[in-house]
Order: structure tokens, then C-alpha cells, then sequence
């Protein structure tokens, strides 16, 4: 059976190796000659041998008593790591974040800001999963993630929301397309192409429909995909136009048969949203983090 030893006695035996009297070692702890003693004595009948010999002037370890006080040494330095790394969590240096954002998010502006991010936390972990705006507020109400980036468009209630970015839509032809030649395309000359559409649960699928509604606009949608990427390899094949934000846009111009024109309705500004369900009750990990994301996220006092 595995004995079981008491850690503040290990700390005693320590002391009096280290200083080789019971007197010392009982000024240093400021604890009565008599107690370290009798700790001492039972620590010795707990492990079945002696640990010291008592001399006239003071104590000797044993040769069990030097293999202990190795172990009890080695013991100490794991329980103050212990405590450090622990020391860390609570101060928001370690720990996992969990965080769901859309595609907008991930494609234009969460790849620096967690790379900044984890440059100045290196021992925080993220934990990043994609999903549907919709999906996005679930998790974070359910407590499956502990951060949502989406669509500000999407209702949100019973959660602490914060302005995340704003992104800028635009209209993704193939080049030499004639659509946008001549300066800002309108919905309405948008709506009259085929078009290349994210499939049904995107927030920004979802949110085209609703502008061509509002506008009693039929849109001509010819291909449905999964992604950004997919959507942009439809439109330079020729298979149809798409609206896309414009960082999922810009970046891959100069080496693709691809070109950009802006939306001429004011809706083509939107808002990023990011959200937590108790800004109040956040850990010192995850406050850090939205301190690092929104500018409207109160620092700690």
C-alpha cells in the first residue's frame, strides 16, 4: 500500500537537513523544537527506518535519510512549478480559448489578430472552429464557445455584444466581364447576371436574399458552394458573378483572371460582431482576448 506523506513534514525535513539541527530549523519555521522533533520521529516510523543520526551538536542524514531528502527536494521544485504554472492560469497567461467565427472573419481579419494575439500570450492555446453566423450564436449561448465572431445581421439575444470589424462587399467578375466598367455596380444590374452563391446556412447568402427581397429582385442563381475559395474559382471560370467581402477579394487579383467592382448600395458596409454570454463573468484568458479583438470591451480595473 502507498504511504501517504504529509507535505508540511517533508518541508520540516528539509529544514532540518538543510540547516543539520532541529533547533535552526525550528527558528527558521517559527515552530517549537519539541513539534519539529516529534514530526520527525513518526515521519522516521512512517517510512520504517532513520532518516538522521542524532549527534551531540546537531543531526546527519542517514544514507535513507539522503535518499529522501533528494526525493523531498525534487518534490519541492515540482510543487513550486505547480504553482507558477498555476499562478499563470489565474493571471490570464495559460489557458485554452474556444472561439466560432464565420468565414468573413477567419478570410479577412482573425489570422493576424491571433497571430498578434498569441505573440503576446504564448502559452494561451485557441481553439477556432467555422460555422454559420447562426451556428456561431448558439455555440456561444450554449457554452460550447466561449467567443462567437458574426454576422451583425444575425439577432442575438441574451449575449454581450461588441463591434468586431466592419468589411466592405463587392462584386467579383471574371475578367473583361463588361459589369462594372463604368464605375459602382447597382443590385439591381447585379441581380440581372448568373450568379455564384455561398449554399444555404451562409450568413452573407442569407443576407444577398434578403437585400434582393426588400428590392423584389429574382437572382439568378447557377452554382451553390461551400466557401470563399470555391466561389471565387466558379467566377473565374467563367460560371457566373458573386459578391464576396472585399478581403476575400483583393488579395487574390494580381494572380487570378479575376477583377473587382464596388456595390453601389450603401448596404455593402456591414458589421462583424463579437460576442461572449457574460462579459461580466469572463476568465482572465478570454478577457484578454476580447480586450485584444474590440475596441469596446472595458480593460479590467
Amino acid at each position: 500500500m502507498r504511504k501517504r506523506f504529509d507535505l508540511v513534514t517533508l518541508e520540516l525535513f528539509v529544514a532540518v537537513a538543510t540547516s543539520k539541527s532541529i533547533a535552526q530549523a525550528a527558528a527558521a519555521e517559527n515552530i517549537a523544537a519539541s513539534a519539529i522533533s516529534k514530526r520527525i520521529s513518526d515521519f522516521e516510523a512512517q517510512v520504517g527506518t532513520a532518516l538522521f543520526y542524532r549527534q551531540q551538536k546537531g543531526v546527519a542524514l542517514t544514507p535513507a535519510g539522503e535518499e529522501m531528502f533528494r526525493h523531498a527536494k525534487d518534490l519541492q521544485r515540482l510543487l513550486d512549478r505547480i504553482d507558477d504554472h498555476m499562478s499563470d492560469f489565474a493571471q490570464g497567461l495559460r489557458g485554452t480559448v474556444r472561439i466560432a467565427a464565420n468565414t468573413s472573419a477567419i478570410t479577412q481579419f482573425l489570422p493576424e489578430d491571433l497571430a498578434l494575439f498569441v505573440a503576446d500570450h504564448p502559452d494561451m492555446r485557441i481553439d477556432l472552429t467555422e460555422q454559420t453566423s447562426d451556428e456561431i450564436v448558439m455555440a456561444v449561448r450554449d457554452g460550447i464557445a466561449d467567443v462567437g465572431i458574426f454576422s451583425g445581421m444575425i439577432p442575438n439575444p441574451d449575449l454581450d455584444v461588441f463591434t468586431y470589424r466592419r468589411d466592405t462587399l463587392v462584386v467579383l467578375t471574371p475578367k473583361g466581364h463588361p459589369l462594372g466598367t463604368d464605375g459602382p455596380v447597382s443590385f439591381n444590374e447585379f441581380s440581372t447576371h448568373d450568379l455564384v452563391g455561398l449554399q444555404k446556412g451562409s450568413s452573407l447568402q442569407a443576407f444577398i436574399e434578403k437585400r434582393a427581397a426588400e428590392q423584389e429582385l429574382e437572382l439568378r442563381t447557377r452554382v451553390e458552394v461551400l466557401s470563399f475559395d470555391g466561389v471565387r474559382r466558379m467566377v473565374e471560370a467563367g460560371l457566373g458573378i458573386a459578391i464576396l467581402p472585399l478581403g476575400a477579394v483583393e488579395p487574390y487579383l494580381t494572380a487570378s483572371n479575376l477583377r473587382m467592382a464596388p456595390v453601389a448600395d450603401s448596404w455593402a458596409e456591414r458589421t462583424l460582431k463579437v460576442a461572449v454570454r457574460d462579459a461580466e463573468a469572463l476568465s482572465r484568458p478570454i478577457r484578454s482576448l476580447m480586450v485584444h479583438l474590440t475596441s469596446e470591451f472595458p480593460e479590467a480595473s
